[in-house]
């Protein structure tokens, strides 16, 4: 895996020498800040809205990861949307095509180079929470829990817009393509709200578990909350490893 780890570098560094990377990890903690100042504000104002909680892990933790979360929507699609599509415009993909390195090395390669970068990005957000150590003690379970969910949830949205970025050689439509994606598994976990059993041959429906356990969000919650099972753990992996798997794919297409 040694061309994996070269591109790897290689694709970090890129993204921590983009002025656009750099933007979108300073408007990821603007957001992030900004809703953090209004949680804690709120708490001081509304000392009884805690009682409606689990504590301030819950109300600052996982609702400053969920919000993260919806910003994740905007900023892994413009991310990503360069990776492969930039290099097919600029005529560079056929090289690194036609290197040693296999479809498979390529793609987890700048996998793993994305997710350095929005490793950093998890690691400051979480850093937010951390800071009300000296004040007020803290669920180390919930933050834990939350943070492995935001670290899952990037990872599950940048193999999406990975395999998005293979498809085409412009990195607009590839940002438009893993956004409209990324939307409608959002909606779908929109759905999972939704009280509706319908009977199919007999057998009722919970459509609205059903709806949660496609959507990354709907696994996410549980995190959130400060349960971490194996069943969600793996789900994230399945996940990442599909749309990996067909961004592989139509690389070795595009080889042959």
């Amino acid at each position: 895996m040694t061309g994996a780890l070269a591109i790897a570098r290689h694709e970090s560094t890129r993204l921590f020498a983009s002025p656009l990377a750099w933007a979108l990890l300073g408007f990821t903690q603007l957001l992030a800040g900004l809703l953090f100042v209004m949680s804690l504000t709120d708490i001081s104002l509304n000392p009884q809205h805690l009682t409606d909680y689990d504590g301030v892990s819950e109300v600052v933790g996982a609702g400053l990861f969920r919000f993260v979360t919806l910003v994740l929507l905007l900023v892994v699609p413009l991310l990503t949307m360069r990776a492969f599509a930039e290099e097919r415009k600029n005529g560079t993909l056929e090289l690194l095509l036609a290197a040693p390195a296999s479809a498979t090395e390529l793609v987890l390669g700048k996998f793993v180079g994305v997710m350095v970068y929005l490793s950093l990005s998890c690691l400051l957000v979480g850093a937010l929470p951390a800071t009300l150590t000296a004040f007020t003690p803290l669920d180390w379970g919930v933050i834990a829990a939350g943070l492995l969910g935001l670290w899952l949830v990037m990872a599950a949205f940048a193999a999406v817009g990975l395999f998005a970025s293979a498809l085409t050689r412009e990195p607009t439509l590839a940002a438009v393509i893993s956004l409209a994606a990324l939307m409608l598994l959002w909606l779908i976990y929109a759905v999972a709200s939704i009280d509706w059993h319908p009977s199919v041959f007999g057998h009722t429906l919970d459509i609205g578990r059903i709806a949660g356990g496609i959507s990354p969000i709907g696994h996410d919650d549980t995190l959130l909350r400060g349960l971490v099972t194996s069943g969600d753990v793996l789900y994230f992996v399945i996940f990442v490893l599909a749309f990996l798997a067909l961004a592989i794919v139509r690389l070795d297409a595009e080889r042959r």
